[in-house]
């Protein structure tokens, strides 16, 4: 009983001390409160603001007021409640393109990696999908299909997977090599064990740091195809797209664009700075002695 005791106590004492470290790092606070304002305000959309489609040509092109706070735009709809609901698109991409990249990269990069005979031709084909510019191949596998959410994601997702192999494949080369891993080799066990217990572990670090970045380019590449009419449908309201009507009118209503621009750089940097913070937390060269 002591020593379990004990045992409860050092690791509560480790979760202590974790917490400490986050708090005291500046960007994982200040990214991690502005994501989740963003994701709050995302998620309440639909039950405290109105429908982002409804109309009132009356009040068209009205400037931020008590009436409206962002706006309205050249149909008279509500820039504030289009913006908040734009974001549960953008939120939606690069939290699904991360969960999905990463998955798929991880398994590939770990094949590649520990498989020899299976790393050339899996890495020439990451290769081949890397040589071609992100956002061209993206429009371009939106264009043969119908413009939707789920279509976005899953060529958002092509084009960053490689990444996320690569990444791995360089984690698993310099475990591979390591004794306890030819002592796990030795000793019988079978490669799916090793790769799950021993391999698989050693590259959370890293890839959490990396899903971030594949996040906040799901949500740049995200808006880029609305913006260019190549992503999801008009009818559903999405940054880039609010920002594509807008342009028109750039010159007299400058905060039809101006506000959900803002929303995706606040975002985009949210997302950026808790990477950062989370490389400085799990890299060990910069864990406090």
């Amino acid at each position: 009983m002591p020593a379990a005791g004990s045992a409860s106590a050092e690791a509560s004492h480790e979760r202590r001390v974790a917490v400490r470290r986050i708090l005291r790092h500046r960007g994982i606070v200040v990214g991690g409160l502005l994501l989740l304002a963003m994701v709050i305000g995302a998620l309440i959309a639909p039950f405290v603001v109105g429908d982002p489609q409804e109309l009132n040509p009356i009040a068209r092109l009205m400037p931020p007021g008590e009436e409206a706070w962002f706006g309205t735009d050249h149909l008279g709809r509500d820039i504030f409640t289009r913006t908040l609901h734009g974001g549960r698109v953008s939120l939606l991409v690069g939290l699904s393109v991360a969960v999905l990249a990463s998955t798929f990269g991880t398994v590939i990069g770990l094949v590649a990696g520990f498989v020899r005979s299976a790393d050339g031709p899996l890495m020439r084909i990451m290769d081949g999908v890397m040589a071609i510019p992100a956002i061209l191949l993206a429009i371009a596998m939106v264009a043969v299909t119908r413009p939707s959410v789920a279509n976005v994601v899953f060529a958002v997702t092509v084009v960053e997977t490689p990444r996320v192999a690569r990444l791995v494949r360089s984690v698993v080369l310099t475990i591979r090599e390591q004794p306890y891993i030819e002592a796990a080799f030795a000793s019988g066990t079978r490669v799916p064990r090793i790769l799950l217990r021993h391999v698989l572990p050693n590259t959370a670090a890293p890839l959490i740091v990396q899903a971030t970045y594949v996040a906040a380019a799901a949500i740049l590449i995200e808006s880029l195809l609305s913006f260019l009419g190549t992503g999801t449908p008009a009818a559903i309201p999405t940054w880039g797209n609010i920002v594509a009507e807008g342009r028109t009118y750039f010159q007299i209503a400058t905060w039809i664009i101006f506000f959900p621009g803002l929303f995706l750089a606040i975002t985009v940097l949210a997302i950026n700075l808790l990477g950062d913070g989370l490389r400085d937390l799990l890299d060990p060269r910069h864990t406090d002695r």
